[in-house]
């Protein structure tokens, strides 16, 4: 049996940190799979990575998909195990399994078909780049199951507060991409030459060994599974559950992903260039939000277990311990992006012009760095507590509203293409605003604050109230 980890009592920076660090290292592995790729690539040529980079945008719609049984497991599993339930937190891990599986053969099955269709969206005059970004998306949908069902399986561990495991079976694959990127892309050895096709399949089959060995270890250690097979009958009142808890989270990222694309349309009528520089500009900065979004996992966590125990002090101070590291990240990663731009883009292409338009980049989306880690970081706290409509509501707005303000702002007697990229960063910057401030708002209206700032008062009264509160929320969310 695995053992889970109870966060409702302890060190809580102790806690965070340990939980997160774990985290962040899957979510930079993850990550790590498509940067590698674009390094491998970007010795082939832009046209290559610009390839690429339009497929990967209907990955990440796939990926975003997905977040529905990912966030419904983390939050049920950590929510069940906070109220001391191992059979309802085994009965949301199951159910989020079998979903994820379902919804991934369906999602492949659809961008196979219709790959040549998908990839026309963005109006690619190059031939080569359109045809190649095809082959490349139909690869990954052919291993849809192996690709898009591992992050919910790290989600089943992470709500259990078990984040080491899904970090070191990740970073298995990683190690296996590595060495079969370069063999593929290239063709070293008896293996043929197959460019980009050649790091689609090596990313297949190293997310393919990664399945394997989830799978192997919910049949060996089935403690978080209520059978020892991976995919049962769904129970429609789980999967209704998962679906209430993960839609909104998932519905943000799939506009945001959809909206993401509308951008790279605009900006590919100046070429393949710019495409190429923005998806490798995308992977650098996800340096700095895949951190955040390690702190976020972690706070949704942590918050979950607290709120199903009605520990809202803990819940308090978990909430700015994570805002100030991760403000503090964002800081860090702001003062790279303004001062080593060229060293961290010459990584990727050796084309001056491709640099320059890097450097410019880097330096637009460095200001809202800050911003992006606190709205990331908030976000996990919202659901942490159930309520994963806000971070939606505010993200999909100002998302939303980046397309109108780029047509705005990328007129040629304005900012011209680069008013795309500053569309991007001036919304992240109002985003983690608003969304700070609404979380603000709330925790300092809930009666243990009041407890919390005047100490001398007795708070048996109070506890009983956030308990009482507490429990209820739970059983509104059920």
């Amino acid at each position: 049996m695995l053992e889970t980890k109870d966060f409702t009592k302890g060190s809580i920076p102790k806690q965070l940190i340990r939980l997160s660090l774990p985290i962040m290292g899957t979510s930079f592995v993850q990550m790590a799979y498509n940067l590698i790729n674009m390094i491998w690539l970007g010795q082939v040529g832009s046209d290559a990575v610009a390839a690429v980079g339009v497929a990967s945008f209907y990955i990440w719609l796939g990926v975003s998909i997905m977040l529905i049984t990912r966030i419904g497991a983390e939050v049920g599993v950590s929510q069940s195990l906070g109220a001391n339930d191992h059979v309802k937190a085994r009965k949301f891990a199951g159910n989020a399994v079998t979903l994820v599986i379902l919804l991934s053969i369906a999602y492949g099955l659809m961008t196979y078909l219709l790959a040549p269709q998908l990839i026309s969206f963005f109006n690619i005059e190059n031939h080569n780049v359109s045809s190649a970004a095809t082959s490349y998306l139909r690869i990954i949908a052919a291993g849809s199951i192996l690709y898009y069902a591992n992050p919910t399986f790290s989600g089943i561990f992470n709500g259990a507060g078990i984040s080491k495991l899904p970090f070191r079976l990740n970073a298995t694959g990683l190690t296996l991409n590595l060495i079969l990127d370069p063999i593929l892309i290239f063709g070293i050895g008896p293996f043929p030459k197959l460019g980009t096709n050649g790091a689609g399949i090596a990313t297949i089959i190293s997310q393919g060994v990664v399945f394997l060995l989830f799978i192997i270890k919910f049949k060996n250690k089935n403690g978080l599974l209520e059978k020892k097979w991976i995919i049962g009958r769904p129970n429609w009142q789980y999967v209704r559950k998962i679906f209430g808890l993960g839609t909104p989270v998932a519905m943000h990222n799939i506009l945001f992903a959809s909206f993401a694309m509308v951008l790279a349309r605009i900006i590919g009528k100046y070429g393949a260039l710019p495409i190429a520089v923005q998806s490798i500009g995308a992977q650098i900065e996800a340096l700095s939000w895949m951190t955040a979004g390690g702190f976020s996992t972690a706070l949704s966590v942590f918050t979950g277990q607290n709120f199903g125990a009605g520990n809202w002090n803990r819940i308090f101070k978990g909430f700015w311990i994570t805002i100030g590291i991760s403000g503090t990240v964002g800081i860090a990663v702001t003062f790279c992006f303004v001062f080593f731009g060229r060293a961290i883009f010459s990584v990727f292409l050796s084309e001056p012009e491709a640099i320059a338009l890097g450097i410019l980049y880097l330096k637009i989306l460095a200001l809202s760095q800050v911003f992006m880690c606190i709205e990331i970081s908030t976000g996990g706290a919202f659901n942490g507590i159930g309520r994963t409509y806000p971070p939606s509501i505010i993200g999909i707005i100002f998302t939303a509203a980046r397309i109108p303000l780029a047509l705005f702002l990328s007129q040629p007697f304005l900012l011209g293409m680069s008013g795309v990229w500053w569309s991007v960063s001036i919304s992240s910057i109002l985003k983690g605003i608003v969304l700070f401030s609404w979380f603000n708002f709330l925790i300092r209206r809930h009666p243990e604050k009041n407890a919390t700032r005047f100490p001398r008062v007795r708070t048996s009264n109070f506890s009983s109230i956030i308990t009482e509160k507490g429990m209820d929320e739970i059983k509104r969310l059920q």
